[in-house]
């Protein structure tokens, strides 16, 4: 979601602690490996980084899928690891997953992504994060058993948003996105078009799982001006998600309107209890795509499924009425990149 710099600085403050990250050094990733590593490479004369998790099934040599997994805004990917705990679906599923580092001003905290409109540090100093995200892959490919047809992007609220931008952007790259917590705000807005058309530099329908709850007081679901951070005054103006997803559902010529395909509430006698989550799914989209909302109550802006105690005051009530890591996956498996087109 669009951050200033002052409200990274006050996430990371909460969820990171000030201390200062010690400069990473590049380690070299040969092919087949398993476990977690650190990946470091040069780009645009920034050192970036980024965590990488190769399960045991890299030992069999075939090539696998990865699942680019980009931390919110102030955040940093240790800290989103260990929130989302994707790593263990991943060894179970047999695919790696890559948790970049966004920029900021002090190395590894106090991070954003330059997805458009948003936020923070990365768009100010106008960062080419896509860039860094294709030669990010071109790295790893290099190192491990990487199926470059099957490339997925997620991410939570301003890493959302840049999942989004890489479907606008790098579609030749990304099979398709699980955008949690955050829209897109991409293109530049006119001050004679308050609702300016979607713009998709590619032409690729690309197959988009959303996932978003209508209490998150941080990415408004409906769009508008948030609630301030603790600790400062700072408020921002949000995208409305439905009309993001109609807007895309159009491009690629789905169905006008999406269709019910299943609900579902919390577990009784949980604090959760209350909570829900509808699927929506918009379909007959051309190129076999799919664009699927989540549409959330009762959580706020958070990871379904992550630490159900992660950061309440600054992000609200967590919840596991749906796992997003499962439900994005399931989606994830039934796409790949479409030959190349000349």
């Amino acid at each position: 979601m669009p951050w200033s710099s002052k409200l990274a600085l006050a996430i990371a403050l909460l969820a990171a602690g000030s201390a200062a990250a010690q400069r990473p050094q590049p380690r070299e990733i040969p092919i087949g490996p398993t476990g977690d590593y650190e990946l470091a490479i040069e780009h645009e004369g920034r050192l970036r980084t980024a965590l990488v998790h190769v399960p045991a099934k890299a030992a069999d040599g075939l090539p696998l899928p990865v699942v680019l997994n980009f931390h919110g805004g102030g955040g940093h990917a240790r800290a989103h690891r260990d929130y989302v705990r994707m790593d263990a679906l991943a060894d179970r599923a047999g695919f790696i997953v890559v948790y970049p580092n966004g920029t900021g001003p002090f190395e590894e905290h106090l991070l954003t992504w330059n997805a458009g409109r948003c936020c923070g540090y990365a768009m100010n100093e106008k960062i080419d994060d896509v860039g860094f995200v294709r030669v990010l892959l071109d790295a790893l490919a290099a190192r491990a058993p990487v199926d470059t047809t099957r490339v997925y992007a997620t991410g939570l609220s301003n890493g959302a948003m840049m999942s989004y931008r890489l479907a606008a952007q790098a579609s030749d790259r990304i099979a398709a996105i699980a955008p949690v917590a955050g829209s897109m705000v991409l293109p530049e807005p006119r001050a004679d078009d308050p609702q300016p058309k979607l713009t998709v530099p590619g032409r690729r329908a690309v197959p988009i799982m959303h996932i978003h709850s209508v209490d998150d007081q941080r990415a408004l679901y409906l769009g508008g001006l948030n609630e301030a951070v603790p600790l400062t005054n700072v408020r921002t103006r949000h995208p409305n998600a439905e009309e993001v997803l109609y807007r895309w559902a159009a491009f690629e010529e789905c169905a006008a309107k999406p269709a019910v395909a299943e609900t579902r509430t919390g577990a009784p006698g949980t604090s959760t209890a209350g909570h829900t989550a509808t699927k929506y799914v918009f379909a007959g989209c051309r190129e076999d795509a799919e664009i699927v909302l989540w549409k959330l109550s009762g959580a706020g802006h958070v990871w379904p499924g992550g630490r159900l105690d992660y950061l309440p005051r600054l992000l609200g009530p967590g919840t596991d009425v749906i796992d997003a890591n499962e439900e994005m996956w399931r989606f994830f498996q039934r796409f790949v990149l479409p030959p190349a087109r000349l």
